[in-house]
């Protein structure tokens, strides 16, 4: 079997947003050689709709923190909510934007990590609501996806259900944190190539040694 990477996320992660330069760049110089997947974690499934306020008020501090790291920048869209806990009508949840990427999985799985990484500049950047139907339209044409067919698979169970299917899959996986890279390479065998934020260098000497062994 082709090795697999698979790159759990979740779109309201930050330092996701941050490793997106990275993921899309081991893609561009891997994808010959390794099959790339992208995992959407359940970093945020309330049981009810639950205010972005208290999230906001750690996000203040730790987005510096990511830019910093990274290289990445947070825009003025998204920080205004950010930096206005009180006034944003935000009520994050991960589903959404889950069942928008299985989607285009199923249509497109080659751009799985280009779409990940799309849907958090619309939100870390563009300062869009991924819970907001709206979010992901400006996406669709990029991706050659007809409006009519994304929405009614976005509001259908078989695509929710897909998107659970893949959270449960990175719990089995014994994934706790985002970003995680994994790279299967058997049924049975996975290496753990990053957990959190790594550079591109780290990363990629990680793969070359993996690689390496293989052969």
């Amino acid at each position: 079997m082709k090795p697999t990477i698979y790159y759990c996320y979740d779109a309201y992660c930050g330092w996701c947003y941050g490793f997106s330069p990275v993921i899309k760049q081991l893609e561009a110089e891997y994808k010959d050689r390794i099959a790339f997947d992208v995992l959407s974690g359940s970093m945020i499934l309330p049981e009810a709709p639950t205010h972005f306020g208290p999230m906001a008020k750690y996000i203040q501090g730790a987005y510096k923190q990511v830019e910093e790291m990274t290289g990445v920048t947070f825009g003025p869209d998204f920080l205004w909510h950010v930096n206005h806990p009180e006034e944003t009508d935000w009520f994050p949840d991960s589903t959404k934007p889950a069942i928008a990427l299985s989607i285009l999985k199923e249509l497109h799985p080659d751009r799985a990590v280009a779409f990940a990484s799309d849907l958090q500049y619309a939100l870390n950047f563009e300062g869009r609501d991924l819970t907001d139907n709206e979010a992901y339209r400006h996406l669709l044409p990029k991706y050659e996806i007809g409006d009519e067919d994304f929405y009614n698979k976005l509001k259908s169970e078989e695509y929710r259900e897909k998107a659970y299917y893949d959270m449960a899959l990175v719990k089995q996986l014994q994934v706790s944190g985002f970003p995680t890279v994994l790279m299967q390479v058997s049924d049975a065998k996975f290496y753990l190539l990053g957990r959190g934020y790594v550079d591109y260098e780290t990363m990629a000497a990680r793969i070359d040694k993996v690689l390496a062994e293989l052969a």
